[in-house]
């Protein structure tokens, strides 16, 4: 490249990353690590990495330096080195570069190029504990402009985004739950019990069988002389193979029921995120309203009476 296409570069760096969503999240192609572009001068981009607050300098000439290597030929994404893998994926954001039989490549054509697959919306970019945030927060705005107890009385479409909630926030929800009783698990001694402000927890334990081998069952159903045919049954793996091999047919050897159930099949998280940036703003209009005098007064009454059950 030439002196002024080196600066036609670094302009299309800077106004590229500009131009990005705030809360937008890039991810190094090979690691696989999150980091946002935090600040842009005439020599630099200052980017933080989301997963350890790492700083790190992005710098204008080594972007010209690897534009003019990807002309001359491709780089591989899984031979990329640590520190070159964030100046790969700003690249990827511009026009003229992209990604390629997995490898990172210089593609001047407005059509393929500048698609970056490291590029991660606000919505996307969230962790799960705030997606969960976020999911239980829609929830509860449509709870309270809705009558769930009666769905049948809902129209179809809100109908639909109670059910899609309830799932994600249900999914969200168990994975967090297991996570925090792994790190209760390792707090809790013998018959101890830890209390909070909402509940008690303890340690419980139970017991889960499986069979041992085989041969080492009939060796004991032999010892106390019980017939093996006594624990014998139909393997439904083995079964589904014959039914597959030969004419034997479905109803001859299986009950069939069918069941009816609610399938979710999409999730649009882009509406959501626009949904919740509404009630985010619909409280910042209300911070200097009486209403919102009114809300804070309800939940330190809702406070109040949670003490009072609790200490009762």
């Amino acid at each position: 490249m030439e002196i002024t296409e080196h600066e036609e570069l670094w302009n299309a760096v800077q106004e590229r990353c500009a131009a990005l969503e705030p809360g937008t999240e890039l991810v190094t192609p090979l690691s696989n690590r999150p980091f946002r572009v935090r600040e842009i001068t005439a020599n630099h981009l200052q980017i933080r990495f989301d997963d350890s607050g790492e700083k790190r300098f992005l710098w204008r000439e080594q972007f010209a330096v690897l534009a003019d290597r990807l002309e001359e030929r491709r780089l591989a994404v899984s031979e990329l080195p640590p520190g070159v893998e964030p100046y790969t994926t700003v690249l990827t954001l511009l026009a003229d570069f992209g990604v390629e039989d997995d490898a990172i490549a210089y593609v001047p054509d407005p059509e393929t190029g500048g698609g970056s697959p490291y590029l991660r919306s606000p919505a996307e970019a969230r962790t799960r504990p705030e997606r969960l945030h976020d999911d239980a927060l829609l929830l509860a705005d449509l709870l309270d402009t809705s009558d769930p107890v009666a769905p049948e009385t809902l129209e179809t479409d809100t109908l639909t985004d109670l059910y899609v909630l309830l799932s994600d926030v249900q999914h969200e929800a168990d994975r967090l739950r297991q996570t925090a009783r792994e790190a209760l698990l390792s707090r809790l001694g013998p018959d101890q019990e830890l209390h909070g402000r909402f509940g008690t927890v303890r340690r419980t334990t139970r017991e889960r069988r499986r069979p041992k081998g085989d041969e080492t069952i009939f060796d004991a159903l032999n010892e106390h002389d019980i017939p093996r045919e006594w624990v014998l049954g139909i393997d439904p793996d083995k079964l589904d193979i014959v039914l597959t091999a030969t004419d034997l047919e479905e109803d001859e050897v299986y009950d069939v029921e069918e069941q009816v159930y609610v399938q979710k099949t999409e999730v649009e998280e882009d509406e959501k995120y626009a949904r919740l940036q509404g009630l985010a703003e619909r409280i910042e209009e209300l911070e200097d309203d009486e209403t919102a005098a009114e809300l804070r007064e309800e939940l330190l009454n809702l406070e109040t009476r949670l003490d009072e059950a609790l200490s009762a």
